[in-house]
């Protein structure tokens, strides 16, 4: 009988189909072969191209392969193997892949084929199995794939032996040199520089010809690699180090061996010693070593490599395999002792620990290393972990995907092991006694062999261990803001970004700045492909206009992914929140600039006043994005760093605040006329401002109780005269949302003051005007217009015809070409808090925070892009990080937020000034004069 591949809930009738049925003869599945993401030197895969299309030929399965730009293999060569190239693999019946999957990546109700490093019990793996066991999936290990014997059959030890080898030489080359000696393994580089294997027997061939005429360096001479194991790991490490000049000696030689340590003989070779469990265990009682012993009842040994062997060996090599049963081969103890002997110094320079068992036996082995990063030294006697090559430890190379390193052959080699295994796969032949012996847990149990999992399940409940894979950002929108977003989430090497719009050249145009980015083409309204896209995401950040938001938030909560966006939280969006919830998806909002650092500021002094037992009596917030004073000469003081849609909607907006224990309401359409004439923050800007929308709500928002406080304000900073000009405009009908529009810019302005035809002169328009805006053609209102007007572009009938689905629309378009940023130019943001504090004792402060910031004019970033693009990017990286815990609709007013995010603004120069002042006379709340 054959044991169903896939556990699936066929009460239907139609189960009576289900291939997987009992009294069914073998068919093939879908295969599914996973993208790997661990990291970005990752470019194995568990079967190459000619294995898929073998395969297909053999079996008739159907492979989906996961698209990926890093792998070895590309997708055109799977696609002509037969496969198809699928980003979803939902639809696979049995995935594999090379390294563990990501948590949030396990598709239930599957089976896997992996290294899921979870069978001896690793604690930072543990919840990993647990959700193997909670998600119903079948997990079959490679590491476990064995004959009768034992003996494993699909493994890639003799690569992790080739790779960890080079690297061990070339990172003692390298630390040879720190300690001021030169020697021919300087010239051997890491094991991925080289294109293949030949290419590394090139180089070694080069080397040994160097250490034969030139020789190695005295002060370390003899120079001994010892070489632990006898599997396939410590074969292939031995296959590039015979390579060298060297001789085979045995332990019992050693002392005489560094007692005659000038001898010539050993200028000019190495040495090699091969050792086993004998050589460096004893009985704890006493006696002869007795290997079936040392394995039933391994308690009764202990280590004596750091007395006989470690004082004599330059370079470990470890490829043992170990368990928790048996003796460490080395303690942080034992290491200690040896780096305390000044006679040692040239001893235990280096450990190529191939087997990388994170504490395991090397104590001191605390985590895996990476291509990237692949040595870090201990310094065992000030218990000290470092990467200075300079000082002193012991370098340790442990990185965990030493076989990525020679992708091409070691995935070939790899597949050719797998492939009669695979083969049984894909016919649902279960019953293989290979594959039956490494399946782990199945139908939501571990397997018997592995029943005594359950205790480090249970013991290592709750523990969390870094995540070193790659982070997935997929950024939907490439405008104005996105640049510093971008720049700041690549300059972590560990993460990919796909910028994915409408517009495939302006994606492309910014991708192509930075490193591991990428554009594609995304249309949202294409449920299916961005459901791909979201799904193979980590985080999403969402900078296309505010009415999408919701719509892509949906999909990040369907496919269970957080998203990021610097807008108001609509009702649209505030109604995900169950579900976001419900999902244990963060969808935080609001976190640009206003809204954005303003909250984290905010929230930080409001906090910190109830701390101390303080009620908050007086809010007020101002923020601007302003052009720079010396570029703000045009007649609206303002050019535009952003969607001059934006500006332009912002004002048709109703306004509620309370300012001296009144509450007010600004009614839509009014928010202009009824401006802040005067906002007295900084006596060298003559600013004006706008409410903000409703502010009310902030303080609840906030944690302020409304009835208590004074006043509660947030508004918008313009430069005087602003509020005026928009007004005017709105007045005659130039921001309505009304009809679609297709003229001249002229036709739109005599359109709507009713010149008639023919009618140019600039009197003629000057009468006009006052005649619609009630006032004379002579005052200073209309002077001001007109002069507007031919800043835009509105005065010159030759213009182009515009087509816009609005008149709003209309004027942002002519905005948007006329008030535009020029080469040499610069905007600036300014952020003003005042709080009204009343302290425990009485006393009221009143105290400001503040923060200026200006675009750069040489490079043409702005400030506003920058105080929006940044914040979200930091966001985002916390969520990357896992430093975000909150579920749900969201914004940055909570600590787990906002205390990191302006932690790492400040790092970047966007930093906050904080005065205090006592009595409420300083307060803005009585000089800022409202009309």
């Amino acid at each position: 009988m054959i044991t169903a591949l896939i556990s699936r809930n066929c009460r239907q009738a139609s189960c009576a189909k289900h291939r997987w049925l009992a009294t069914q003869a073998p068919l093939p599945i879908v295969l599914g072969i996973r993208r790997e993401d661990k990291n970005r030197w990752e470019r194995r895969v568990a079967l190459t191209p000619s294995h898929v299309k073998r395969l297909i030929r053999e079996t008739g399965a159907r492979v989906l392969v996961q698209p990926s730009n890093t792998r070895i293999f590309n997708n055109s060569s799977f696609e002509r193997a037969g496969a198809k190239i699928e980003e979803d693999l939902t639809k696979a019946d049995a995935i594999l892949g090379i390294k563990e999957v990501p948590i949030d990546k396990l598709i239930a109700n599957k089976t896997y084929m992996l290294f899921s490093h979870t069978h001896k019990g690793q604690a930072y793996n543990m919840d990993s199995l647990r959700e193997f066991l909670g998600r119903n999936i079948r997990l079959i290990d490679y590491e476990l794939m064995t004959d009768q014997k034992g003996k494993r059959l699909v493994l890639f030890g003799t690569h992790a032996g080739y790779a960890g080898m080079i690297d061990g030489l070339h990172g003692l080359g390298q630390r040879l040199l720190a300690l001021g000696y030169n020697s021919p393994l300087i010239h051997m580089g890491q094991a991925h520089v080289y294109p293949n294997l030949e290419c590394v027997a090139t180089k070694l061939r080069h080397v040994a010809d160097i250490i034969s005429d030139q020789g190695l360096p005295d002060a370390f001479a003899p120079m001994v690699f010892t070489f632990t194991g006898a599997g396939n790991v410590t074969k292939g490490a031995r296959a590039i180090f015979d390579r060298l000049p060297h001789d085979n000696i045995t332990v019992d030689e050693l002392p005489k061996i560094v007692a005659d340590r000038f001898n010539p003989r050993y200028k000019n070779r190495l040495l090699a010693l091969q050792v086993s469990a004998q050589d460096y265990v004893e009985r704890i009682d006493g006696g002869s070593y007795d290997r079936a012993e040392y394995r039933e009842f391994p308690d009764r040994y202990r280590s004596v490599f750091a007395q006989k062997i470690a004082p004599y060996t330059t370079m470990l090599v470890n490829g043992i395999y170990w368990e928790s049963r048996y003796p460490r081969l080395m303690t942080t103890k034992d290491l200690a002792d040896i780096q305390r002997r000044r006679e040692l110094k040239s001893r235990m320079l280096a450990i190529a620990d191939i087997s990388c068992d994170i504490g395991g036996s090397l104590e001191f082995m605390s985590h895996a290393s990476t291509i990237d990063s692949p040595f870090f030294y201990v310094d065992a006697v000030n218990g000290v972990e470092h990467k200075d090559i300079e000082k002193p430890g012991v370098q340790i190379n442990s990185i965990d995907n030493l076989p990525t390193e020679l992708p091409f052959e070691a995935s070939k080699h790899f597949g050719d092991s797998l492939y009669p295994y695979a083969k049984a796969l894909a016919l649902g032949n279960l019953s293989d006694p290979v594959l039956s012996r490494a399946v782990i847990c199945q139908n939501g149990k571990l397997e018997a062999p592995h029943a005594h999992l359950e205790k480090n399940l249970a013991a290592a409940h709750g523990i969390r261990v870094a995540d070193t894979r790659r982070k997935r950002v997929l950024l939907v929108g490439s405008g104005m803001v996105s640049q510093p977003l971008v720049d700041y989430l690549a300059r972590s090497r560990d993460t990919d970004i796909t910028v994915a719009s409408n517009n495939l050249d302006e994606a492309r145009s910014l991708a192509c700045q930075f490193p591991n980015t990428q554009a594609m083409q995304l249309d949202i309204s294409d449920t299916r492909g961005l459901d791909a896209s979201v799904r193979g995401s980590d985080v999403v950040v969402s900078l296309i206009p505010a009415p999408l938001h919701p719509q892509l938030a949906d999909a990040a909560i369907r496919n269970g992914r957080h998203m990021v966006t610097a807008s108001y939280i609509s009702p649209e969006m505030e109604s995900l929140n169950c579900r976001a919830r419900d999902a244990s998806v963060t969808i935080l909002n609001e976190i640009g600039l206003d809204p954005g650092i303003d909250h984290c500021s905010a929230m930080k002094i409001i906090d910190e006043a109830k701390s101390r037992g303080a009620t908050v009596r007086s809010f007020i917030s101002w923020c601007g994005g302003l052009t720079a004073p010396e570029c703000s000469a045009n007649e609206l003081g303002y050019k535009f760093s952003w969607s001059p849609r934006g500006v332009l909607t912002a004002g048709l907006n109703a306004a509620k605040f309370k300012i001296n224990k009144l509450e007010r309401t600004i009614e839509s359409g009014s928010l202009f006329a009824q401006k802040f004439g005067r906002v007295p923050l900084f006596p060298g800007f003559a600013f004006e401002g706008l409410a903000n929308r409703d502010s009310l709500q902030y303080a609840d928002i906030y944690g302020l109780k409304l009835n208590d406080m004074d006043t509660m304000f947030r508004g918008t900073l313009r430069y005087r005269g602003f509020a005026e000009i928009l007004d005017a405009m709105y007045e005659l009908g130039m921001l309505s949302l009304d009809n679609a529009v297709r003229m001249t810019p002229f036709e739109f302005l005599a359109s709507r003051i009713n010149l008639e035809p023919g009618q140019f002169d600039l009197s003629q328009i000057a009468h006009a005007l006052a005649t619609r805006l009630n006032t004379t053609p002579t005052s200073p209102l209309v002077s001001r217009l007109i002069t507007a007007f031919s800043e835009f572009g509105m005065l010159d009938p030759a213009h182009r015809a515009i087509h816009a689905p609005t008149h709003l629309d209309f004027m942002s378009h002519i905005l948007q070409s006329s008030l535009k940023f020029t080469s040499g130019e610069r905007d600036m943001v300014c952020l003003f808090h005042e709080f009204g504090i009343e302290e425990p004792s009485g006393e009221y402060n009143v105290h400001t925070s503040s923060m200026v910031a200006y675009g750069d004019a040489e490079s043409g970033e702005t400030a506003m892009a920058r105080t929006v693009g940044v914040p979200a990017a930091i966001a985002t990286r916390l969520l990357l990080e896992g430093k975000i815990q909150t579920r749900g609709v969201i914004r940055p007013t909570i600590g787990e937020i906002y205390q990191p995010l302006l932690e790492r603004l400040a790092s970047m120069g966007m930093h906050f000034t904080e005065t205090t002042k006592q009595g409420a006379h300083h307060s803005l709340q009585q000089t800022m004069a409202w009309n």
